[in-house]
């Protein structure tokens, strides 16, 4: 997925609990990845989109002040690439409800089959908002910190947040309402 980088700049003096490079790289590639893939939905993307974010970290590493700034520095720029990448490549995820699979009543008793639904509903969402319901409920991060992230206000955030949860209730109650007509149609 990411290789590892053994030589990197020495940091400052300001940079004291700032790790190398490598241990970067190494502490966050699950993170940098996961993001990627929840909001790309392509695993060759997303390992794309990581080697990208890691370059330009490098590239970047003198300006890294901390820990904590490494981290938020990785969020922000993932978050703005894999935006990016949806863009440049017309590569919509989004998809409708004709597109999607029939949710059957297995979807409803095994997990698995549910996360898959789940996912195939978020992947629908608009850019915005998938990348607002991916922050929040995959990275469990707080709308104040996906505020700063994606660079808008935290009450933005709340409303993509909510508004996301909102279409992805109404895509997920008219497809199960659909599903419990046809079988109560066929058994009749």
């Amino acid at each position: 997925m990411v290789a590892t980088v053994t030589s990197c700049a020495v940091p400052s003096e300001g940079q004291a609990d700032l790790p190398s490079f490598a241990e970067a790289v190494d502490a966050h590639k699950a993170m940098v990845f996961s993001i990627g893939w929840h909001f790309l939905r392509d695993r060759p993307a997303a390992e794309e989109l990581a080697q990208e974010v890691f370059l330009q970290l490098y590239r970047n590493w003198s300006g890294m002040k901390s820990r904590d700034h490494v981290v938020f520095w990785l969020r922000k720029v993932t978050s703005h690439r894999a935006i990016d990448v949806v863009r440049r490549r017309k590569m919509h995820p989004e998809m409708s409800l004709e597109e999607a699979a029939e949710p059957t009543v297995l979807e409803r008793m095994q997990d698995s089959l549910l996360a898959s639904y789940l996912e195939r509903m978020v992947a629908s969402l608009p850019e915005k908002q998938r990348m607002a319901v991916v922050l929040r409920y995959q990275e469990d991060m707080s709308p104040e910190e996906i505020a700063q992230v994606l660079e808008m206000k935290a009450s933005s955030v709340k409303t993509l947040i909510s508004r996301g949860l909102e279409l992805l209730r109404a895509k997920t109650s008219r497809r199960l309402g659909e599903s419990d007509h046809r079988i109560r149609h066929d058994t009749v």
